[in-house]
């Protein structure tokens, strides 16, 4: 029976001990480095991104499955070892039985658990979502200690609130990739390089930009910079043509991480970037401030003027086809994991699975999207009827 219980011991203490590594690695994850691995069908990196999405109950809840099994393998380990040797000697087994289990089973997995996280983390999600369980159930079960609770002012909620949001953002930012914060092709302003200064000027003036992309042939071939203009007007050489006074662009993939992104126009010192599809045609151009605004929200200056891309309506609401899903969704109050498009234009264009004509309506389960707007090939407007609403007047 002693060796049974010696056995027993022993399991206890290796569960522990790979469960606190696999514990120790969860939080050295990414979990924009999981859904990464899981994208190229890593096995267990799935299941482990699901996990990330409440990181903050990983470590007590682990810890407290964890410091049980440790307890249980101590206690069984010592009532083997500490069979008739005496009081004094009982006491040397029980702390050297516990420094033993400490050290296999605590200290030396999560350092194995810091070197290689995927190693641990993707081979035992089913074992880390019991024990997140488990030990969630447990620390529940804990009572609130009296007087613990913080009232907030409403400045000092407001401030939270704010960091939650942000760090939200953060969060967002890691696993956002440049296609989702471009300014579409189509929107792009632009001259073409046989353009005259007097051109470039009107339209710098008109469109409020500082910088432009310079086109020939459909391509993309420099930028211009307004300022540049400043100190040649004053010239006697002035320029004659944009050819003259554009600059090199740099080009990157749409598919490109806009974390990574963003440190590299800050190093290159670059404020603005074109981004090409995979076959290196011209989809969009991204900006720093762009990457900024997914950071801290909107950024406007005095000369920027607010436009609504989503209005209220009698049963619904007018949508500007520029829209980002996401927002779209937040608003109307869809679910759809598998959403196609990164605007409602694409999401309109996944419905249609063809270029729609204005007037077609198409049904979203409980919507209406009525394309009321196009513009060319290209959705511009929509009109979005929520038949629920309709129903119950």
């Amino acid at each position: 029976m002693t060796v049974v219980a010696l056995v027993v011991g022993g399991l206890l203490m290796l569960a522990a001990a790979w469960l606190r590594a696999a514990g120790t690695a969860m939080t050295r994850i990414p979990r924009a480095d999981a859904l990464r691995d899981a994208s190229d069908d890593r096995k267990g990196a799935a299941e482990v991104a699901e996990l990330l999405d409440d990181r903050e109950l990983i470590s007590p809840a682990v810890g407290v499955v964890v410091s049980a099994l440790l307890i249980f393998s101590a206690t069984l380990g010592t009532i083997f070892l500490g069979r008739g040797v005496g009081e004094r000697g009982a006491v040397l087994v029980a702390f050297g039985v516990g420094l033993f289990v400490f050290l296999v089973g605590d200290l030396v997995p999560r350092r194995l658990g810091a070197i290689q996280p995927r190693f641990f983390a993707y081979r035992s999600p089913g074992l880390l979502g019991f024990a997140i369980r488990l030990g969630g159930w447990a620390n529940d079960l804990l009572p609130e200690a009296e007087g613990d609770e913080i009232e907030l002012t409403e400045e000092e909620e407001e401030d939270a609130e704010q960091e939650r949001e942000l760090i939200d953002s953060v969060l967002e930012f890691s696993e956002t990739i440049v296609r989702e914060v471009m300014t579409p092709r189509p929107d792009m302003v632009t001259i073409p390089v046989t353009g005259s200064i007097e051109d470039l000027i009107r339209l710098s003036t008109g469109e409020g930009y500082s910088r432009i992309p310079v086109t020939s042939d459909g391509d993309i071939v420099g930028m211009v910079i307004v300022k540049d203009l400043l100190k040649m007007l004053t010239d006697e050489d002035r320029p004659e043509s944009v050819a003259q006074v554009m600059r090199p662009v740099e080009f990157v993939p749409e598919t490109k991480l806009a974390a990574a992104l963003l440190g590299e126009m800050q190093e290159s010192h670059l404020h603005q970037v074109i981004v090409v599809d995979e076959y290196g045609d011209v989809s969009g151009l991204v900006t720093i401030e762009d990457l900024l605004e997914e950071l801290v929200g909107e950024i406007a200056d005095e000369t920027d003027v607010e436009a609504d891309l989503i209005a209220q309506t009698g049963d619904g609401w007018w949508v500007d086809a520029r829209l980002p899903v996401d927002d779209f969704l937040k608003v109307t109050g869809l679910d759809l994991p598998d959403q196609e498009g990164d605007t409602v234009g694409g999401l309109v264009l996944a419905l249609a699975e063809r270029v729609p004509e204005e007037g077609e309506v198409f049904a979203l389960e409980h919507l209406d999207i009525e394309v009321i707007r196009m513009q060319g090939r290209r959705v511009s407007e929509v009109a979005v009827t929520d038949t629920e609403r309709v129903d119950s007047t």
